[in-house]
């Protein structure tokens, strides 16, 4: 769907899958995601394209991200649970790779989750909130940091050519992002980018979506800027090797940053964003209007100027997560691909077993 955090996961599980797989892609865009990866692309919402790609296959694997959960949409438990047991009724292996599970407010949603993770291969999930979930369902998983931290990151063209030193902005459209908030982000970024005397790259995860707010900020800041709209997700992770520091909303935008080597400030609208921020020490402000977060520090701050000083105080006295504490994130993350690979040696035995032959599965 062209949103640059489910890109990058799924270019990380293709990047942890075995050579000799066969992977067949749902996408929102099939042929894009077809030239872009070089693998075969099928509609996912389409039923009987899905049907003829499940019966071809050995083993379904629910690529990774915040996907049983129907904070965004009662819809998402219902499809993607959905599409997990029909695979099981068609008799296929299936791996629930790298989940986010959760919110889940309604009956019918948790129902769904819990029988279809629970018939499940292998489950792994990247937040303790999700584990927390699996504990409750006594389903059997296991939690490693979000594979993106994995991925390999290549250079952005011209990047260094932009004034340094250089600071990312990664929003996106929310409920909780008014236009009276956003007016007020965008009068911080121009305050904290005269104090600095910094480029600010907008950075849109999701250009369809993400891309007007960019437009919206790009004209109102007073010194050099640019708008990065990246399609291939490893050059959209090594942008952020070439900046300071990183304001963002969208997850992804802050494993990166993380991940390269940079300083960040969280703009929470999740609980994902929340155990993110937990999980690097990350100072950040909390979106949330119904619930005002226990840590005042992360309250929403009532004035421009106030806005500004947090963030010139995170750009002088902030500090990067180290080598070390990068690659402590980096090794675990990696357990994701251990589970992949032991549910497709399984898969692969079945395959062989039922065909009296040694062919790979497709997936």
């Amino acid at each position: 769907m062209g949103n640059g955090g489910d890109e990058a996961l799924l270019a990380t599980l293709l990047q942890m899958l075995p050579a000799q797989i066969t992977p067949i892609v749902l996408s929102g865009n099939p042929a894009e995601t077809a030239k872009r990866y070089g693998v075969h692309a099928v509609p996912r919402k389409r039923l009987g394209p899905v049907l003829a790609a499940l019966r071809q296959a050995d083993l379904l694997i629910l690529g990774g991200g915040s996907l049983i959960q129907d904070a965004t949409s009662w819809q998402n438990p219902i499809y993607y649970s959905g599409l997990l047991i029909l695979a099981q009724g068609l008799g296929l292996k299936t791996l629930a790779w790298a989940q986010g599970i959760g919110p889940l407010h309604h009956r019918l949603s948790r129902a769904l989750g819990r029988y279809a993770l629970g018939h499940c291969s292998g489950v792994s999930v990247r937040d303790s909130g999700s584990t927390t979930w699996l504990a409750r369902w006594q389903v059997p998983g296991m939690q490693a940091p979000d594979p993106v931290w994995a991925l390999q990151s290549t250079p952005v063209e011209g990047l260094w050519d932009l004034p340094a030193p250089r600071v990312a902005v990664a929003l996106r459209p929310h409920p909780w992002l008014t236009e009276s908030r956003l007016d007020q982000l965008t009068q911080a970024l121009a305050g904290f980018q005269k104090a600095t005397q910094t480029c600010l790259l907008l950075v849109p995860f999701q250009p369809s979506k993400d891309l007007p707010i960019a437009q919206y900020i790009q004209p109102r800041l007073p010194g050099p800027s640019r708008i990065y709209t990246l399609d291939d997700p490893r050059q959209l992770k090594g942008l952020f090797r070439g900046v300071e520091m990183t304001i963002a909303m969208r997850f992804h935008a802050l494993i990166m940053a993380a991940a390269e080597g940079g300083r960040g400030f969280a703009l929470s609208y999740d609980p994902k964003v929340a155990h993110l921020m937990a999980d690097l020490h990350w100072p950040g402000f909390d979106l949330n209007v119904a619930t005002p977060p226990s840590d005042p520090a992360q309250r929403w701050p009532e004035s421009v100027e106030e806005m500004t000083q947090r963030w010139l105080d995170i750009y002088a006295n902030g500090a990067p997560l180290t080598p070390d504490q990068i690659q402590f994130r980096v090794d675990p993350a990696l357990r994701h691909q251990d589970m992949l690979h032991d549910g497709l040696g399984l898969a692969c035995s079945l395959s062989s077993r039922h065909q009296g032959s040694a062919d790979q599965p497709g997936i």
